[in-house]
Formats: structure tokens, C-alpha cells, sequence
């Protein structure tokens, strides 16, 4: 009897808990630019229970599982999510087309509508006079911003006084803040302006106001833009005739002038302009105006939406008898996966050279052991079967750095480059970079030291060396950055690694930590011009860790140009996701160098393998002579960082596609030792402790043993199968985004953090894309 009544009570108990409260959490942001939504309601379905996201969009509500919270916001189509067992509720809001029409306010209130791009909104002027006084009673009560507020969605404009022509604000949704450099840009009749001078404008002058907002507002007037922009059109307006540019092929709109105005000299190769007659008859009527046509340097850099990525040449096979060494510096840089991440959540079309697979199949951690000798990193190695080609093997080569905790690093000298340039402004940028390095701040230890120089039209310093027992007025120096100016990166540079040299730890760890959009386009800023300063002043021993924030303008190869040649490490952060996982979980091995100048060299056995290709590291070859050339740069290691490289490698006496014949050579004539015939291939690696100039050599040697793929092999296949696929290679044979799914479900194995289910995911939304 006694059993039965605890069973019932269990019984009890259990039926009740669905129907107990807890605490609901999350994000409400616009599902067309991931921007938040400030303001927005969140209700308990059928009640008058709910709360406002605050100023970054977020909220907190107290709710049953049985309950539907419905989440609304003016312009926005209202969205119901069932909260079930979930703790944490995000959405993604999609605009309300109806709501984002052009209106055409007349002067008694009526309004009409056509169809119009979602992201503008347009208050039109009418040639009715009842029109002008209507619009002139609004302009002239609170100027421009408050005959906007309540007539196009997502236009907030703070409590005004009296006083006519009052200076008022206006902030766009999307840019939440409203400190200084928040504003949208200004323009009036094709010009940028000022607040002043729109709010002079005389109500009989103004022709139309539109309020650009998202991409459309950064895709007219670029970086400007990205706080949304009031363009205003008068009667006196003057039509401005301008040349067309041509880039690379790509026809270069005027409102996109910043792009040719951030072409550096060294960036063209050849100029040709021609006259208005000339261009009229060989582009057509989009060069009535006249032609220049610009051709930038191969090899240099793509432009694409004005964000830039060094040019990658796929490697081939290559056949063992005549080339059996490989030769290639470590790269424990993530950003091109963080980066793609961003493009495929923003619906975009991805960029084949933005696509570094090494740095995507490195973006994951794949549990090797920790190394148990005098070195600092372990050596694994693997044998399989090649999931997309029958005909071939793969190898995987995989470093794991050794793990220190935090308390037994030694003291660092951190110096924090910021970039707060007129580019920096957007919510992605500065905005998530100061949230960024708080989560680094929080971890510093008294014995640390932080300094704090930024930069945009001049270089300065804004923090003086300062305790990590004093994270209050570290943060304090933070929060007081704005953006604005041009973008002198070379100077900004120069300062950071005098003031790092000035305060040099001896035993410690002196780092410079640059985040940036890359935008530089005042002093040095082309990528040999960065090269050679870094390569001049990573000789203080001063390291540099480089992350990259924000889009549009995003300079991809001038970053890693910075890291590679800096003895650093390269990161893009898109979200507060991954700079906890930057700053949070992998703390050490960002800022910390355990060994530098690693370097890989694989020997292939020519009686097992007639060719190989290495998959990825296009950028970090290295010739066979560099690999024991104490004087060539390589990549650095951090702690607790692993290094994978995939090859991909054809056996003896298997017919290949890939493979063409070669001529018989006349004067040389290759023999094969055949001594070692139960091994693969042999790998050395060469390394230098971080204060050290003479390198350290370990070897490990692969017998000829092929294994079932284990779930780390068969989930690294899986992310370079994927990029394969982006990068449009002709390896990846017939293979098709569900392929990259099913390989990546069989390896996703213990999954702590939830990062291998983010990547199928994201495939999965890749292939609706």
C-alpha cells in the first residue's frame, strides 16, 4: 500500500510541473538584417501579460509551457511561438511589406500606395497647396524628424521641445544606441549634409524625404550608410553629371563612389578614361556621362560589394615519383567559417575566395590527446577511405597544442588596437566589439596589464597600462569610444606596438590585439605597404592577434596579411557567439603563443602512393628548402589550439582522372627505395619555443594501415566537402549539399558545445538559400 501511494504522489507531482512558471529568455531581431529590435512587445497569449525587449532587443518573461508568447512590433509581422520545453525563445522578425509601401501623404490625410523596395520608405510632396501647409506644420513644429516619426516604420525620434528648428534626432531602427555617431547620414539633393541645414529647409523647397534603411542604405552610400539614411530631395536640385567607373569589369555606381575612393595606387595596374562620346558608344547609355575604367593587380584582391579576399588557386594532385615532399605552415586562424557563417544568415551569395577550407575544418576541435613529452603539441594521424571519391584515400594529420589553465599563463602586456573610423559605425562593429572584449576583460588577472590606443582620421591612446584589478575603469574606456573620421590604420599600428615595446614584458606575454574592419585608406594601406610594417615590427617580439568585425567593407585579405606576417592569429567575430567562444572558450589559445614558426613537412612513400593533394592551405605553401630555413615565418600555436590538415592521396595502380601521363625525363632517372614498404608517408614538424630562433624538429611515421573513419575524420570530411562544394571544385565529383549532411550527422559524436550542430544546420539552410 505503501508503494502504491508514493507512486501516485510521484504521479502527482509530475502532472504538475508542465504546469509550473520559468523564467522565458531570448532575442527579437529583424529578420532582414539580424539587427534588434528595441520596443518590442512580447504577450501571453489571450492575456495582458507581457514586456518590451530593451535597447539590443532582448527580453525576459516569466511563462508556462503551455503558453504561446506573441511577439509584435510596428511594421513587422506579428509572430506566436509555443514555449513548450524551451528556456530560450529567439525570433527573427520579417517586415511588414504593406507597412513599408511609399506613402504619398496628401494634405488632408489621405494616403495612396504603390509598390516599393521593402527597406525605403518615401514622404512624397503633392502639388496640392493643402500639401505644403500640412507638411509645413509638421516640419515647422518639430523640424524634418517628426514629420517622419509615425509615417515610416522604424523611425524613432526622441521627445522634442517647443522651439521651432529644434536640433531633434533621429535614430533608424536597427542602430539602437543613440550616442554620438549614431545618427543616420544626411543628404540632400545628391550631397551629404547636416542635421543644421535640414532642419532650415523651407517646407515649399522640399520635393520628397526618403529613409533608406539595411542593405539598401549600405549599397548606395556604403559605409555612411549603415546607420540608415534621409534623403532629401528640393525643387532647386541640379542634375550632377559624373563619369562611370568600371573595376575589374564591374560597373561601379556613383553613390558607391567610396569604392574607388578606396582604391589605393598600388591597387591599379592600368587606368583608361574615356570621353562622353567614346563611352556612350562602347558601354551604352549608362556612360553618357563619360568612362574610367580601372584594372587592379592579379593576384591582389577581388572587389565584391566592396569587401576584399586574396585570390586562392585550388591545389592539384601531384605525383609522388617526381614531387614526394609537402611543405606548408600551420594556420589555427577560424574567420572564413565565422565569415561564411554570416553570409549564409544573411541570405548572401558567398564569395568562392572568401571560402578557406583549412580555416573552416580548423574551426572545430576534434579531442586529440594532450601531449604527454617535453613538446608542446601532440601528433595524430588517420587513414580512410575518401567519402566522396572511391578511387582514393584520406589522410588526416591533426596537432593538439597543450592545455594551460588560465592562472599558469604567464603576464600578459595586452595592447588593444581599436578602429573607431566613420566605417566602424554600425551595430556590428563597434557596438559588438565593445560587448566583445568586455567578455576578454572579465578574465584578466591583477598581474595584467591593459593599454587601449585607437584610431580613425589620427592615431591616440586612450588608456594608459592599467591593472587587471581595475576592470571598472578599463571598461569605463571602452564604453567612451565612438566612431567617426577616416581610417589611418599604419598609424594606429605604429603607436600600439611602441606603446607594447614601452611596456614589454621579458618572460611574458606582450601582444597588440587589433579589431577592425580592415578599411584602411589613410597612411599605409595596401597589403604589401601592411606587410612590410608588420614584418618590421613583429621583430620586438611583440605578437599580434587580429579580429575582424561588421561587412560590406570587410577586408579580409589585409587581416590575415596582419596576422600571417605578425606571428598572430585571425578571427572574424559576427556575433556574441563567437566572441565568447574567441574570448571565453578559447581564452588561452587566442592571446597566448605556445610555439611559433610551425611548419609540416609530409614525405610520401612513392610505393604506396603515386600522387596527393593537400586540401586547402593555399596561402600557407611553403617551398621544400623553407622547412628547415630557421629565418622563414610560419604559422603560431596557442594553448589548447589543434591544427588539422586533410590530404587526399591515390594509390599505386589506381587509374585517375585527376592524373595525366608525363614524358619520360632524358636525364634523370628517379629509383624507389624500397626499404620502407609497410609505411605511408612520414610527417616532421619544426617549431620554435616563443622567445626562441632555432628551431625544434619532431617525426612521426604512418604505416600502411587504412581504418574506419572515426567521427572526428568523417565530420572534418564533411566541412571540407562542404567547402568544396562553395569553392565550386571540380574534386567534389557528383556530391550534393545532403551528401555534406549525412557525413556530418555520422561524425558529430560528442558534441559538448553544440558547434557541429550549428554547422548542419547551416548547411541545411545553405541548401534552401
Amino acid at each position: 500500500m505503501e508503494t502504491v501511494l508514493k507512486f501516485i504522489l510521484v504521479l502527482m507531482v509530475s502532472m504538475q510541473l508542465p504546469a509550473q512558471e520559468k523564467l522565458i529568455s531570448g532575442q527579437v531581431t529583424s529578420a532582414s538584417d539580424n539587427y534588434p529590435l528595441p520596443g518590442a512587445s512580447i504577450t501571453l497569449k489571450g492575456t495582458a501579460v507581457g514586456v518590451q525587449t530593451n535597447f539590443d532587443g532582448y527580453y525576459q518573461i516569466k511563462a508556462k509551457p503551455t503558453d504561446v508568447l506573441v511577439f509584435t512590433y510596428v511594421g513587422f509581422v506579428t509572430q506566436e511561438k509555443k514555449v513548450g520545453s524551451q528556456n530560450t525563445i529567439s525570433v527573427a522578425l520579417n517586415e511588414d511589406v504593406a507597412h513599408l509601401d511609399e506613402v504619398i501623404v496628401t494634405g488632408y490625410g489621405t494616403t495612396t500606395r504603390k509598390s516599393y523596395p521593402a527597406s525605403v520608405a518615401q514622404i512624397k510632396r503633392q502639388k496640392q497647396k493643402a500639401y505644403h501647409n500640412k507638411l509645413a506644420g509638421q516640419i515647422q513644429s518639430t523640424p524634418v524628424t517628426q514629420a517622419l516619426q509615425g509615417k515610416v516604420s522604424g523611425v524613432q525620434t526622441p521627445q522634442v521641445s517647443e522651439k521651432p528648428k529644434s536640433n531633434t534626432q533621429i535614430v533608424i531602427r536597427g542602430n539602437a544606441s543613440i550616442s554620438k555617431g549614431r545618427e543616420p547620414l544626411i543628404v540632400i539633393d545628391g550631397a551629404v549634409s547636416s542635421y543644421n541645414v535640414m532642419n532650415h529647409l523651407k517646407p515649399e523647397d522640399i520635393q520628397n524625404i526618403s529613409v533608406l534603411k539595411n542593405a539598401s542604405a549600405a549599397s548606395l552610400y556604403g559605409s555612411r550608410g549603415n546607420n540608415g539614411v534621409i534623403v532629401i530631395s528640393t525643387n532647386k536640385s541640379k542634375t550632377v553629371e559624373a563619369p562611370l567607373y568600371i573595376i575589374d569589369g564591374v560597373p561601379i555606381k556613383k553613390a558607391n563612389n567610396h569604392i574607388i575612393k578606396n582604391l589605393s595606387k598600388s591597387d591599379i595596374e592600368s587606368e583608361k578614361k574615356y570621353n562622353k562620346a567614346d563611352a556612350k558608344k562602347k558601354f551604352g547609355k549608362i556612360a553618357k556621362h563619360g568612362c574610367i575604367v580601372i584594372t587592379t593587380h592579379q593576384g591582389n584582391f577581388r572587389i565584391d560589394n566592396n569587401e576584399s579576399y586574396a585570390v586562392i588557386e585550388e591545389n592539384s594532385f601531384e605525383r609522388t615519383a617526381l614531387s614526394p615532399l609537402s611543405t606548408f605552415s600551420i594556420d589555427v586562424d577560424k574567420a572564413s567559417y565565422s565569415n561564411i557563417r554570416r553570409m549564409i544568415n544573411n541570405g548572401m551569395s558567398i564569395e568562392p575566395d572568401a571560402v578557406k577550407i583549412e580555416e573552416m575544418i580548423n574551426y572545430f576541435n576534434y579531442n586529440y590527446p594532450q601531449p604527454t613529452n617535453e613538446h608542446p603539441f601532440s601528433i595524430n594521424t588517420e587513414v580512410s577511405k575518401t567519402p566522396w571519391n572511391t578511387h582514393t584515400k584520406i589522410v588526416k594529420i591533426g596537432l593538439q597544442g597543450k592545455t594551460y589553465s588560465n592562472q599558469a599563463l604567464p603576464a600578459s602586456n595586452l595592447t588593444f588596437l581599436i578602429d573607431v573610423s566613420g566605417s566602424m559605425g554600425s551595430q556590428n562593429k563597434l557596438p559588438l566589439l565593445k560587448s566583445a572584449f568586455k567578455l576578454l576583460v572579465s578574465q584578466l588577472r591583477e598581474k595584467d596589464k591593459v593599454s587601449i590606443v585607437v584610431y580613425a582620421g589620427a592615431a591616440g591612446i586612450v588608456l594608459e597600462p592599467t591593472s587587471g584589478k581595475h576592470k571598472e575603469k578599463i571598461l569605463s574606456a571602452l564604453n567612451n569610444l565612438n566612431s567617426g573620421g577616416s581610417t589611418a590604420g599604419g598609424a594606429g599600428i605604429k603607436l600600439a606596438y611602441k606603446l607594447a615595446e614601452k611596456h614589454f614584458k621579458k618572460n611574458g606575454n606582450n601582444r597588440v590585439v587589433l579589431a577592425t574592419d580592415g578599411d584602411f585608406n589613410v597612411g599605409a594601406s595596401s597589403d604589401k605597404a601592411m606587410e612590410k610594417l608588420i614584418e618590421e615590427k613583429r621583430k620586438s617580439g611583440v605578437f599580434l592577434s587580429v579580429l575582424g568585425f561588421g561587412y560590406g567593407n570587410y577586408k579580409d585579405s589585409k587581416l590575415e596579411t596582419l596576422a600571417n606576417k605578425g606571428n598572430g592569429n585571425h578571427a572574424y567575430i559576427d556575433n556574441m557567439q563567437e566572441a565568447q567562444k574567441v574570448f571565453g572558450k578559447e581564452f588561452g589559445g587566442t592571446l597566448f603563443t605556445i610555439a611559433k614558426d610551425v611548419k609540416i613537412q609530409v614525405e610520401f612513400n612513392p610505393n604506396k602512393l603515386q600522387a596527393y593533394r593537400l586540401i586547402g592551405y593555399e596561402n600557407r605553401m611553403l617551398a621544400d628548402e623553407d622547412f628547415i630555413d630557421d629565418t622563414k615565418d610560419a604559422g603560431e600555436l596557442g594553448s589548447k589550439h589543434t591544427v588539422t590538415a586533410l590530404y587526399e592521396v591515390i594509390p599505386v595502380g589506381v587509374e585517375s582522372k585527376y592524373l595525366k601521363d608525363v614524358a619520360d625525363l632524358k636525364y634523370t632517372k628517379t629509383t624507389i627505395n624500397t626499404d620502407f614498404s609497410d609505411e605511408l608517408f612520414t610527417v616532421k614538424f619544426r617549431y620554435k619555443k616563443p622567445d626562441g630562433d632555432k628551431s625544434i624538429e619532431m617525426i612521426h611515421v604512418q604505416k600502411d594501415e587504412v581504418s574506419e573513419a572515426s567521427e572526428n575524420l568523417k565530420f572534418a570530411s564533411a566541412v571540407a566537402l562542404f567547402g568544396m562544394q562553395l569553392r565550386q571544385s571540380k574534386y567534389k565529383n557528383s556530391t550534393n549539399i545532403d551528401d555534406v549532411i549525412n557525413l556530418a550527422n555520422l561524425g558529430r559524436g560528442y558534441d559538448k558545445d553544440g558547434y557541429r550542430a550549428e554547422f548542419i544546420r547551416l548547411v541545411s539552410a545553405y541548401q534552401n538559400l
